[in-house]
């Protein structure tokens, strides 16, 4: 080989070397992106499971603690976590990954600084941690998400979609302007395309008294969500549970619990109904999370927010095809909640860092086996 030869040789070595790594997308099985989040489930649980201070009355508002007991106490951390979670622990962390486990040196970290939920969607969805985001008012999102810019894509138009149980969601998500069908109870930003519930369902929320102002209860966003995949087959979808959150905030210990206990029943339901179906069969990814984490017994675990530097710790799950079986992570670098954006779009073989350049890149090492 002549040397100039072997110049341009290097040359182009060197570039390929040094340009932006992305996967293709016919490298990828995966032809489908859910993510499912729970509104502040601590990582607490996910990885201990129920704590026994609080399942008193005193710190913990329970109403019966032998039943909460006899339904979620078991002897160590690893029972009592299944107990609460059953399918993230005997599926997710059997066939995908689980990050977040502080005690065994895996950290999720929020990185707003606000530690509340505005700030912390709007961060794992667009990849940015927006100082300018300072509140939970129904103001439209500055900055793009992922869902809103996969719908803008030929290859997802029309095959993107959310169900929220939390009323300001839709304004995180900016469904105003991004064009794809949103179910939420609540009153969504001038120009979303609504996903209507069915009758019989719809009838039923009409006619139940509210408990929170802004949160519906999950099970409406649960038989949304499953309609919108029946009836649209979404390709990337977003759902958005609360009740964990806003039983917190009440100090009802026991009510927190039943409701990240439904929260990993509707996963369940969810995945067993995507492999039931041709389109979603063994080609869907699974990303699990929360907006933030919360404060420790025996009162703090009520709330969240910058005055809690711990309630800056989350987890992360994730379940499919291109997601290798390496169950609970180990490791000492923190992933941070902004990475999940980009990695949504890596699971796709779309590259989500080129067209938002200041977002946070995908988690390394879970995409692809």
């Amino acid at each position: 080989m002549q040397l100039r030869e072997r110049f341009f040789l290097l040359l182009a070595v060197a570039a390929l070397l040094t340009s932006p790594i992305r996967v293709a997308a016919g490298a990828l099985t995966t032809k489908n992106v859910f993510l499912i989040t729970t509104d502040g489930l601590r990582w607490q649980e996910v990885f201990q499971g129920a704590e026994s201070r609080l399942i008193s009355k005193e710190e913990g508002g329970v109403k019966d603690t032998n039943a909460l007991r006899q339904a979620f106490w078991r002897e160590t951390p690893e029972e009592r976590r299944a107990a609460l979670l059953p399918f993230l622990w005997g599926t997710v962390a059997m066939e995908g990954q689980i990050w977040g486990n502080r005690n065994k040196g895996s950290t999720v970290q929020v990185t707003n600084g606000r530690n509340f939920s505005y700030p912390g969607y709007s961060e794992f969805l667009t990849g940015i941690a927006d100082p300018r985001i300072e509140s939970n008012d129904p103001k439209p999102n500055p900055n793009v998400n992922v869902f809103q810019w996969l719908h803008s894509k030929k290859d997802f138009s029309g095959k993107v979609g959310a169900s929220v149980s939390w009323g300001i969601i839709p304004w995180v998500l900016n469904s105003g302007v991004a064009g794809f069908p949103v179910w939420s109870a609540f009153e969504m930003p001038p120009g979303t395309k609504k996903h209507i519930l069915n009758a019989g369902a719809h009838a039923v929320l009409e006619r139940m008294t509210p408990i929170w102002a802004d949160v519906s209860l999950d099970a409406f966003a649960a038989l949304a969500a499953k309609e919108m995949v029946l009836q649209t087959n979404p390709r990337a979808f977003y759902v958005a549970l609360g009740e964990t959150d806003d039983w917190a905030h009440d100090g009802r210990y026991d009510l927190y619990l039943r409701a990240a206990f439904n929260f990993d029943r509707f996963v369940r339901e969810l995945w067993e109904l995507v492999q039931s179906l041709p389109q979603y069969r063994n080609q869907t990814t699974f990303i699990l999370t929360t907006d933030h984490g919360r404060g420790s017994a025996p009162i703090a675990w009520k709330n969240h927010g910058q005055a809690m530097p711990e309630s800056a710790y989350i987890w992360v799950g994730l379940l499919g095809p291109d997601t290798a079986s390496l169950g609970e992570r180990v490791q000492t670098t923190v992933i941070t909640q902004g990475q999940i954006a980009a990695t949504i779009a890596s699971y796709l073989g779309e590259d989500f860092i080129n067209a938002s350049p200041k977002s946070a890149k995908a988690i390394p090492g879970v995409v692809g086996r």
